[in-house]
């Protein structure tokens, strides 16, 4: 079910659980490497497959294609295709959440890789594999530096995240979102603007939209109706109408995801400068996307909203 609301006078849409709205921007696509030896007593490597994404294993050596087996794949997967050191899997849909395939591959000098093919982790905690290095001696020039450019990756990664965590700390919009995610709106600068509401089949949502001297600021509280799993949010994205380009906006929840049954808040802050784009004032979309990269709700926000 989809609710669409049009508020009263200002320009405001949202589109509440639009599961069919999904987001290529929010998959996760991963070229990773796998050291056969470095985890000797976990010899079963499990490879995330999506539907319709063909996902590479490379080897260091030609595979042989006649011992090369698949258990299970049918209707699930096209045939394997083993081209000279490269294993091509293609699922024909995504997989179920308790799905898991085995797969065995065998390289020509005899060696056999077991491998589980699973769907990535709904909750968005694993990635969907787009090719997997495989290195057999992770000695080898190869695999060393496909281990150093994983770790040089993480590295980027953790260093990008505290430098975000100590942004925010010092943030007054992370601070205002901290404080309507509590519940503390009389410790604001912010007003009432205008509410609404809607649900589908696993989440229902109640909105409100603030405004303030040259920032505008909206709280969602959700009720994941879903029995069996949690509910969170993937990611907020706020971009201008006209180009599209990309806004910071401060986000603050009440917990990180919501159990079956349960509520929680997300509260959102966008300064009056994401307004401005070539000078002049343009309307803002800022969207939320859940745990499984699907669009959770849509706001459209006039720069009206703002008082000054």
């Amino acid at each position: 079910m989809r609710t669409v609301l049009l508020l009263r006078s200002v320009l405001f849409v949202c589109l509440v659980a639009s599961a069919a709205l999904a987001s290529d921007d929010c998959d996760k696509r991963s070229v990773r490497p796998v050291l056969l030896s470095e985890h000797p007593d976990n010899a079963t490597h499990r490879v995330y497959v999506k539907g319709q994404i063909v996902t590479t294993l490379r080897f260091e050596k030609p595979v042989d294609s006649n011992k090369t087996k698949m258990i299970g794949w049918e209707g699930r997967l096209e045939p394997l295709a083993v081209v000279r050191n490269k294993v091509l899997l293609e699922p024909l849909h995504d997989l179920n959440d308790d799905e898991g395939i085995p797969l065995v591959v065998t390289l020509v000098d005899g060696t056999e890789v077991p491998f589980l093919l699973r769907p990535p982790d709904r909750k968005g905690w694993s990635w969907t594999d787009q090719q997997v290095d495989v290195f057999e001696n992770r000695e080898s020039y190869a695999a060393m530096h496909a281990a150093l450019r994983e770790a040089l990756k993480k590295n980027a990664a953790l260093t990008e995240e505290n430098q975000r965590y100590r942004k925010e700390e010092t943030s007054e919009d992370h601070a205002l979102a901290a404080l309507l995610a509590s519940g503390a709106v009389a410790q604001t600068p912010f007003v009432i603007a205008d509410h609404f509401s809607g649900k589908d089949e696993t989440t229902e949502i109640d909105a409100t939209v603030f405004q303030g001297k040259d920032k505008v600021a909206v709280v969602f509280k959700l009720k994941n109706l879903d029995s069996e799993q949690a509910w969170s949010m993937k990611t907020a994205r706020l971009v201008t109408k006209g180009s599209g380009q990309e806004r910071a906006v401060a986000v603050r929840a009440t917990v990180r995801e919501i159990t079956p049954g349960g509520s929680g808040v997300v509260a959102l802050v966008v300064d009056g400068s994401a307004f401005i784009e070539d000078g002049a004032l343009t309307s803002l979309f800022l969207e939320i996307y859940r745990h499984d990269g699907m669009r959770q709700a849509f706001v459209q926000l006039d720069p009206t909203l703002m008082t000054r």
